[in-house]
């Protein structure tokens, strides 16, 4: 059953506009305008929306919209935060994992307005649908009433709700990084390593399986640790160095990871 007292418009149609959408919707949370700078980047999202109105402009003074939420890229946020016309007693947030909330404070030119960050999270694909249950939702607000707000807002999409700080989002925000962004560019250079010598990556995958699982499992991931930089085996290290020694960046990949995995054990 839709939740009436809750109304949420989005301003962006990326990733994350795509996910919130669907999210919202069943949650029970009216999703009533997506504002975005082409409509026939609209298509795809209102699709699964009740009575969406799709602006190609930022004025939503006569907006029924409670909550406005600003699903768009990091560099976007202080312009769009900027030029927004909103109703007043209304909640703009950002989705962002590395921008804090004054991208918001220091650009908004309106009063009576309240401010937060309602940040996912997860990886997200256009089209992959992700069990929104399960997804970290990281909350910040600009008082009390406006987090309490958007803690509500977030439990209705999420079993995991967090109230975090813009530093702790921030550094979160970089782990994931880390954890997500890196390690996938890794298996993108396997891949192309191993596909050289017109082998299949999918001889790979069981291993990549296993390292994760271990690494889930383990109370931390350095417990297990295995391969040649770890042994110090330089015979090995020394052979795959003269592999790829004629691709300047992957040679530099190896070299920076593999000092990095012996200065951690050393």
């Amino acid at each position: 059953m839709r939740s009436a007292e809750i109304t949420a418009s989005i301003v962006g149609t990326g990733n994350i506009a795509w996910h919130l959408i669907n999210a919202l919707e069943q949650a029970g949370i009216r999703v009533a305008e997506v504002s975005t700078r082409k409509k026939k980047n609209a298509r795809d999202l209102t699709r699964y929306t009740y009575d969406v109105r799709v602006k190609t402009d930022l004025d939503f003074r006569d907006s029924p919209s409670k909550l406005f939420i600003l699903a768009i890229s990091d560099d976007a946020i202080e312009s769009v935060a900027g030029s927004i016309l909103l109703p007043e007693d209304s909640v703009l947030v950002h989705t962002s994992g590395a921008k804090g909330m004054s991208e918001l404070t220091d650009s908004l030119n309106q009063n009576e307005i309240s401010l937060g960050v309602f940040y996912p999270l997860m990886t997200f694909t256009r089209g992959i649908p992700v069990d929104f249950k399960q997804v970290p939702m990281c909350i910040e607000g600009e008082d009390d009433q406006t987090l309490a707000f958007l803690m509500k807002v977030a439990g209705k999409l999420s079993k995991e709700v967090h109230q975090v700080s813009s530093r702790q989002r921030a550094v979160l925000h970089l782990s994931a990084v880390f954890g997500c962004n890196f390690v996938n560019h890794l298996w993108a250079l396997s891949k192309e390593i191993i596909e050289e010598e017109e082998l299949d990556f999918d001889i790979l995958k069981p291993l990549i399986k296993e390292t994760f699982l271990k690494g889930m499992k383990a109370e931390h991931p350095a417990e297990v640790q295995t391969g040649p930089a770890l042994r110090h085996d330089g015979s090995t290290i020394a052979k795959h160095k003269s592999l790829i020694k004629d691709d300047k960046d992957l040679s530099k990949v190896y070299k920076t990871l593999t000092k990095s995995i012996q200065d951690w054990h050393q």
